[in-house]
């Protein structure tokens, strides 16, 4: 009986563990309608993708110009929702380069770094699948007040993603997490009131950073 019960409770909890096609449904909308009329396929296109710490860079167009940015960043996701999603969110825009932010819910979510390094893996695989040309950046997991008691975690997923980038030359690791320290202090006022997403301060200090991979 014990071994019956124990099976269903296993069933039970990889069925509340299953992807939910509709979880981003009105994100994915949006996305799509926000594009739909600006987007020049005869263009060159980076795209930029990943959790809300993505969607609420407004401003990349701007600090770009150069480029035609597309951010389909979708608050709340893990990596497994992005890669769940690539199809609308990356390969729709065959992109030239694509800057990837998750792992940080993931974390917060307690899932292990093995299985978010893993999931990244097969992003890397489908997007080269669909264009071997197709350059990848991997964004660093961020430093927040709301997370900091997860920071050794942080830190050890950070250094996989370094390691997996230097195995791929089309890949490339962008480390944001020193340049929101000072002195291994947490830069408390590059946040705003949530402890966890970042005002203009601190998507200032993640520019620095990423327009070294631009080009």
């Amino acid at each position: 009986m014990k071994q019956i019960l124990s099976i269903l409770f296993l069933i039970l909890f990889s069925a509340t563990q299953a992807q939910d096609p509709d979880r981003f449904k009105d994100e994915l909308v949006e996305i799509d309608e926000r594009y739909n009329s600006v987007w020049d396929s005869s263009k060159e296109t980076v795209v930029f993708t990943g959790s809300s710490s993505v969607r609420m860079w407004h401003n990349l167009q701007e600090l770009f110009p150069e480029y035609q940015i597309v951010n389909t960043g979708f608050g709340g996701s893990h990596a497994s929702d992005l890669l769940f999603h690539l199809n609308p969110l990356v390969l729709k825009y065959s992109p030239k380069k694509v800057f990837i932010y998750e792992g940080d819910n993931d974390l917060s979510a307690k899932k292990k770094v093995k299985d978010i390094i893993a999931t990244t893996k097969e992003i890397i695989a489908q997007i080269k699948s669909a264009n071997q040309s197709t350059q990848i950046v991997l964004i660093s997991a961020k430093p927040s007040i709301a997370r900091w008691n997860l920071k050794g975690k942080y830190k050890r997923l950070n250094r996989k993603m370094s390691k997996l980038a230097a195995k791929d030359a089309n890949v490339e690791y962008s480390g944001i997490w020193k340049t929101m320290l000072a002195k291994r202090k947490l830069k408390k006022e590059i946040f705003i009131k949530d402890g966890l997403h970042m005002n203009a301060k601190g998507y200032d200090l993640w520019y620095d950073v990423i327009k070294n991979y631009m080009n």
